[in-house]
């Protein structure tokens, strides 16, 4: 059986998560590439070694360089901060080393567009972490709307909307300072993957961005809050995102409707594991939307659970996306989303600033 050394970049959140999710993802699917964990990279040498100790790690550093230097780490996951991922991608590629890289993709355009440019030229695997739309459920709507099962989309609603802001009294930290850490730079990617992965291309949009709390515990906030956005999908179809940290009430409000000729589709991140489809079809009073639990016959349930209805979790899409990546590795060819269909959504949220300050609709093409 194959191995390849996986080094991770972050021991936060995400890289705990990432550490979790390559360690179990051999015993879940059975892949023909295994990961062996070879070094993980966070702030401070202790820390480190702490996080190291943690999660299986052969070794540890606080000097991503040295990780990206090491001749068993042959693919890397960067979990760290945005601003962090524009040079350690491209120090990556430069070795021949495949990358995993969370979303966003840079800091904006400008570095997405030179992060697309050096891994198409390298050769190597690379893929960008939007690990909600492999749930079970989404996938299963993918498959709905690919089939023409809804018919032609005419309009889609999709939204992300978390509450983790919304206390007005609640002191400001690094969230609240700066474009890329506020809440187009943050959730905005996500709904927006979910959106072209679902309705495809969007060709033109208008967006009105708000910081409703100017400042947290005396401290100017210099990023959004909430923004709202009308868009125009190549299709023809309209739509609408709505994106805010502020939302109160909403934990993980990941959830989209979908409208087609011949039905509509909900879902709801906060009940991740159920699709409702309504079908335009038989007596108007036998009609009505049909919650589908998800289950063993359903797009990547299996692995993890024999039992309809049982569910799968957050952890769990962070497994199927290191299946995602360590298969592309051993198939060689880079699986959706790469870093240009990470690029094409930095490329919206610069459209949705454009348009905000301009006060106008703008044309995706032009950006």
């Amino acid at each position: 059986m194959a191995e390849i050394g996986i080094g991770i970049v972050g021991g936060g959140y995400m890289g705990k998560a990432h550490a979790v999710a390559m360690a179990a993802v051999g015993a879940v699917f059975d892949a023909a590439l295994r990961p062996s964990l070879e070094m993980i990279c966070t702030t401070t040498e202790s820390g480190a070694a702490h996080k190291a100790r943690q999660f299986g790690f052969k070794s540890s550093t606080a000097d991503w360089r040295k990780l990206v230097d090491d001749p068993a780490v042959r693919a890397l996951v960067i979990a760290s901060p945005q601003e962090t991922h524009h040079d350690i991608a491209l120090a990556a590629f430069a070795r021949g080393k495949h990358v995993l890289c969370e979303k966003p993709l840079g800091l904006g355009l400008e570095q997405s567009r030179a992060m697309v440019e050096a891994a198409e030229r390298s050769g190597c695997i690379h893929m960008v972490g939007f690990n909600y739309i492999r749930t079970p459920a989404s996938q299963l709507a993918r498959q709905i709307i690919a089939r023409g099962e809804i018919g032609d989309i005419t309009f889609l609603r999709a939204e992300h909307t978390e509450d983790f802001l919304a206390d007005a009294s609640q002191p400001g930290d690094w969230r609240t300072q700066g474009r890329a850490n506020g809440n187009m730079g943050d959730l905005a990617p996500h709904i927006i993957n979910a959106a072209l992965a679902l309705a495809g291309p969007i060709t033109s949009l208008v967006a009105d961005i708000a910081t409703v709390h100017a400042a947290r515990g005396g401290l100017p906030v210099t990023n959004d809050d909430q923004s709202a956005i009308m868009c125009r999908f190549a299709s023809g179809a309209m739509g609408q995102l709505f994106v805010s940290r502020i939302a109160t009430g909403r934990k993980m409000g990941y959830a989209y409707e979908i409208y087609g000729t011949k039905g509509s589709i909900r879902f709801d991140q906060e009940d991740q594991n159920a699709v409702w489809l309504y079908r335009a079809q038989g007596p108007e009073e036998r009609r009505g939307f049909a919650k589908i639990l998800t289950g063993p016959l359903h797009p990547d349930y299996k692995p993890f659970c024999l039992g309809p209805g049982h569910g799968t979790g957050y952890q769990d899409q962070i497994i199927i996306e290191a299946r995602d990546f360590l298969q592309a590795i051993h198939e060689g060819k880079s699986s959706w989303p790469t870093f240009r269909d990470g690029m094409q959504v930095n490329q919206i949220i610069e459209a949705g600033w454009r348009s905000h300050e301009g006060r106008c609709w703008v044309n995706i093409e032009g950006v």
